[in-house]
């Protein structure tokens, strides 16, 4: 095993602070009862801060540092409070930089650096956090608390602004199962969420399915300042970092080959190991792909033997991967763990599933991490390594081809042939149109045409075929685009290929690999996952590179696969991206659980009002009938299983008629026992 640093932990946090500057103290079993509500975060133990006008909760799971990381952690007068979720890589060396200054720490855990680094950097100190972490700071001094989330939104942070007769709240948690919990949030459907998920098959926030919660969006936090006397406190959002790449022609490294290769291998190394650092054992998932090879491989020579490996076998020859997988376990004498994964699995997975992302899930292989996480704790780990981030640096996904390929039919100056393709191709397909208006405020929200449009705009066609007339109007003028938080101007002077990779951060691996298929379906079994790809410095490096290192051709991920020859046999370094998901038809099938038709019957979808009733039963009869090779059998598809997600989770957290699962809508968590209360000096 890699030599291992005092240090980290994952966990859930929550609280509330009063808004109204009267200072009302908040109800312990409030506090506790949001703390129970995520205790699968953090299974080992819990803490608690409360003071008039404020309580903060924390549920930990040890990874690093086991014996004296309990939270709050304070600095050493005690009059800052940190609660704290996620790794900081770098504690080591942060630590030893704020010794040599004069600050004293107690314990051997990660959080600990926050207090003092806010004490010389205040707001500042986001600056130098590397890592995946959301957190709650409170300065007793300054009366302020700050909330903050990590620069590529791996731990999630949901907060809500909620007025009563009791005054004015905020409350912030890592699930919005904590919010419902402390019973001062009312479980409303939001609108416009449905439509992020309509769109980008995914929830990339700010927006959640929730009426009045948000998720804090990646690279932001929160100050609320609290007012003099009974003022009321202030309540302000501030980015401290967003996605940025050199201007269009200005991509200097590796413009002319030299060491780039070198580097980025050093780069990567360094961020594996970093992931590394633990005092619990980790392992990695393995797909085959060149990304989790290559962190596989590197892992493995870092320690000096195979990491565990854990593998997903789903039950389709279309879709399965072992055999890929295989080869690079062999090649690196791994023998790893293989998970079974089919349609039967993913249905009766699903409500599981739902539960876990409080959310609608469109993407059927969250069910199969979901399955993949459970299998990791049951063998008694609780972190494990992936590759994500690398497509979304490298260019990996297919369409960035399709875009470029048609980029270059656009030779004719003002004569777009490139969207005259579309254009056929959607009529071809039978497809419907949205406005101009619509398109155009689009493609402006991110900063011209985009191949992810491209993929976005054949699950968007679904809203077209099953929205009822009422949900259509709700979300007639509300352009998801325009949420994601966008420099358009800025993004204009970029290369074409970086504003896809942009778009792909923002919305599809926040959205969905760090969410539905991340953070919730492995915390749900308490375990964590850890991104090399997604390294402040490797970030920083690869969005300085060439473009052509990323796509050349119709040959992506190009750097990386000049590194993965060096560690890897040749048909995987050089291997065709594969889309990891699990088969659309699970939830068609004839031997389909009791619940899918109930979900779906006129009474219920007249019942929750997103759908129209008459189009989903045509489609659930005719998609069957449709090409398998046409982009209408695809947004058909993917539109039938999110209607079914929407509906499921409508009934999870909504209101629990609609079928015969389980519901959380209403439902009262028991109170805790054992818990550690702890205050701020004065």
């Amino acid at each position: 095993m890699a030599k291992t640093h005092e240090a980290t932990t994952m966990c859930g946090i929550a609280g509330i602070i009063d808004l109204s500057g009267e200072r009302r103290r908040v109800p312990g079993e409030t506090i506790r009862a949001m703390a129970t509500a995520i205790e699968h975060r953090g299974p080992d133990e819990d803490g608690f801060f409360e003071q008039p006008g404020l309580a903060l909760a924390s549920r930990r799971l040890s990874i690093v540092g086991l014996k004296d990381g309990r939270q709050p952690i304070y600095n050493e007068d005690r009059s800052v409070a940190v609660v704290f979720n996620g790794e900081l890589f770098d504690y080591p060396e942060m630590r030893a930089e704020l010794e040599s200054k004069g600050h004293r720490f107690r314990t051997h855990c990660d959080t600990e650096v926050i207090p003092h680094t806010w004490e010389d950097r205040e707001e500042n100190l986001f600056e130098d956090l590397r890592g995946q972490f959301a957190f709650a700071l409170w300065d007793h001094r300054k009366q302020r608390l700050i909330l903050g989330r990590d620069r590529f939104g791996i731990c999630p942070l949901y907060w809500t602004r909620q007025s009563t007769p009791q005054g004015d709240w905020l409350l912030f948690a890592s699930e919005i199962k904590a919010l419902l919990a402390s019973g001062m949030v009312e479980a409303q459907p939001e609108p416009r969420g449905i439509n992020h998920l309509f769109t980008f098959f995914s929830l990339p926030g700010p927006f959640t399915c929730f009426a009045g919660v948000q998720a804090l969006s990646p690279g932001r936090y929160i100050r609320v300042q609290c007012g003099e006397g009974v003022q009321p406190a202030r309540v302000a959002e501030h980015t401290y970092w967003r996605l940025d790449f050199p201007d269009w022609g200005h991509e200097e490294r590796g413009r002319h080959g030299d060491g780039v290769v070198d580097d980025f291998e050093q780069i990567l190394l360094k961020a594996v190991e970093r992931r590394l650092r633990a005092d619990v054992p980790v392992v990695s998932y393995l797909s085959g792909g060149v990304d989790s090879s290559v962190v596989v491989a590197m892992a493995s020579k870092i320690r000096g033997s195979p990491i565990p490996c854990f593998t997903i076998r789903i039950k389709s020859p279309r879709l399965d991967e072992t055999t890929e997988a295989g080869i690079v376990a062999r090649h690196l004498g791994a023998d790893p763990i293989v998970v079974d994964c089919g349609a039967d699995e993913v249905l009766h997975t699903y409500p599981e599933l739902i539960r876990a992302a409080e959310g609608p899930v469109v993407d059927t292989s969250c069910a199969a991490l979901l399955l993949l996480a459970r299998e990791v704790h049951q063998r008694s780990f609780k972190v494990a390594l992936t590759g994500e981030g690398s497509d979304e640096w490298l260019a990996g996904y297919p369409w960035h081809k399709v875009n470029r390929f048609l980029g270059k039919l656009d030779f004719i100056p003002k004569l777009p042939l490139s969207q005259l393709i579309r254009q056929l191709v959607v009529r071809a397909s039978g497809g419907q149109r949205f406005s101009p208006s619509v398109l155009a405020r689009s493609q402006a929200a991110v900063g011209g045409h985009n191949g992810w449009l491209d993929l976005y705009g054949i699950m968007s066609q679904s809203k077209l075929l099953f929205y009822s007339d009422e949900m259509r109007e709700k979300v007639h003028d509300h352009v998801p685009y325009e949420d994601l938080g966008f420099d358009a101007e800025r993004m204009k002077r970029w290369h074409p290929l970086n504003r896809e990779l942009a778009v792909s951060a923002r919305a599809h691996l926040v959205g969905l690999l760090l969410n539905a298929k991340g953070d919730r379906v492995a915390m749900h079994s308490s375990v964590e996952t850890r991104y090399p790809f997604l390294d402040e410095s490797v970030c920083k490096f690869l969005t300085e590179v060439d473009p052509r290192w990323k796509l050349s051709g119709l040959r992506d991920k190009i750097l990386l696969r000049k590194v993965a020859e060096r560690w890897l046999p040749k048909e995987i370094a050089w291997r065709r991206k594969a889309m990891f998901r699990a088969p659309f038809d699970s939830f068609h099938l004839d031997s389909a659980p009791s619940f899918v038709e109930q979900l779906l019957s006129e009474e219920s979808l007249r019942r929750t009002g997103y759908f129209d009733p008459v189009a989903v039963a045509h489609w659930r009869q005719r998609f069957r009938h449709l090409s398998s090779l046409g982009t209408k059998r695809i947004s058909v598809e993917m539109g039938l299983v999110a209607v079914l997600a929407t509906q499921m989770w409508h009934h999870t957290y909504i209101e629990g008629a609609l079928c015969d699962l389980p519901s959380l809508a209403g439902v009262k968590l028991p109170r805790p026992s054992n818990t550690t209360v702890s205050a701020a000096a004065g």
